[in-house]
């Protein structure tokens, strides 16, 4: 692993957190139901610990947690639960 390889794992987090912020900033739940409530719960839980762990310098596990966030998120758009 090359020296410069933290700063690119911290730049890379950053920079997706950057672009998933206004994607659950905006996030809308159009479906009121116990499974839509559920995605939009799961997808905003994992965006949050994603920031968490950003800021406690966890890139990787920002980055993971983001991944899995827009994976509810997207499940989410695909069963009609979600207005981006």
């Amino acid at each position: 692993m090359c020296a410069d390889a933290p700063d690119e794992i911290k730049e890379r987090a950053e920079r997706y957190l950057n672009k998933a912020k206004p994607l659950f900033e905006n996030l809308t739940l159009t479906v009121d139901t116990e499974d839509g409530r559920k995605f939009y719960e799961m997808a905003m839980n994992y965006y949050n610990d994603a920031i968490y762990f950003y800021n406690n310098g966890n890139f990787i596990g920002a980055i993971i947690a983001l991944e899995y966030a827009e994976g509810w998120m997207d499940a989410g758009k695909f069963m009609n639960f979600f207005c981006l």
